[in-house]
């Protein structure tokens, strides 16, 4: 069987940890070219640079324009989503938004509007109530695009179902991802049938996790790193699926050849795969036999 060749659905390429930043101290050079050489080495053929807010949508399209295999989405992150309204115009800043989305889609960089969606976890950052208002809002992105959405869900499966179901002809297909909620919160996802489900390494921290990650099908997942974020760590419990690893360094000891320890890349994408994953594969491979 041909070399797996894969997409990392979500890759954070506009976080400081990428310019060499961590917690507001330049601890090294930006070192994205070797991080993308280390992720086409490994297999992974395309990547998602996943947009936040609108000045960070913008980043992520300049960032996709540098390669052809780097594409990205156009959205607001839910804890952000006051940006809305320290705009001072609202209606405004939607409309910054879709032309930036049209601007994308001409060049063939932008493929997904998000991220957007529910995170109560961290209402600290931003009101349920206003999260709610302009999730909502940037389905109409959705809508005039004809694109599907890269989805944020946390500790808010009710709610955010309901603006799915509101929605559900508003958007042509959409994913969750970095899931980490319960069989619950996975099946009232399942129960659309546009809507996947985006696993990293989050998605594997505890044996339930791994239980409620075991029920979705696997023609409705998605694999993603959420990098520099949600790697998997050596206490999580899926770390004994993982069957291959990179060589890394402390920040401090920076070197373009190793992965920073604790900072997660698409390379890594691949320790993903194992079990799920290549049961499709092994399925697709046996049905062209």
């Amino acid at each position: 069987m041909a070399t797996v060749r894969m997409i990392d659905i979500a890759v954070n390429f506009t976080d400081s940890m990428f310019k060499g930043i961590y917690n507001g101290k330049q601890y090294h050079m930006g070192d994205i070219q070797a991080v993308l050489k280390r992720a086409w080495s490994a297999g992974v053929d395309r990547i998602i640079v996943t947009g936040g807010s609108l000045e960070e949508s913008k980043e992520a399209l300049a960032i996709a324009e540098t390669d052809a295999r780097l594409f990205c989405t156009v959205g607001v992150h839910p804890t952000r989503c006051k940006e809305f309204e320290d705009s001072g115009d609202p209606e405004k800043h939607l409309q910054d938004l879709l032309t930036l989305a049209k601007e994308g889609i001409e060049k063939g960089k932008v493929v997904a509007i998000g991220e957007c969606g529910l995170d109560y976890d961290r209402l600290h950052f931003c009101p349920s109530d206003t999260q709610k208002k302009y999730f909502e809002k940037q389905f109409e992105l959705a809508y005039r695009m004809k694109l599907p959405m890269f989805l944020h869900m946390r500790a808010a499966a009710q709610d955010f179902r309901d603006i799915l179901e509101r929605n559900k002809d508003r958007f042509v297909a959409g994913v969750a991802h970095s899931f980490t909620g319960s069989a619950e919160d996975r099946d009232k996802l399942l129960s659309f049938s546009n809507v996947f489900i985006g696993v990293n390494g989050c998605s594997l921290k505890t044996a339930e996790n791994l239980e409620v990650v075991k029920g979705i099908p696997v023609e409705r997942m998605m694999i993603e790193t959420d990098s520099p974020y949600c790697d998997i760590k050596n206490s999580h419990a899926g770390i004994h699926f993982v069957k291959s690893s990179w060589p890394s360094k402390k920040k401090e000891r920076h070197d373009q050849e190793c992965l920073v320890k604790g900072r997660n890349e698409p390379c890594l994408v691949r320790s993903l795969l194992p079990g799920k994953c290549l049961k499709l594969l092994q399925a697709l491979k046996a049905s062209l036999t």
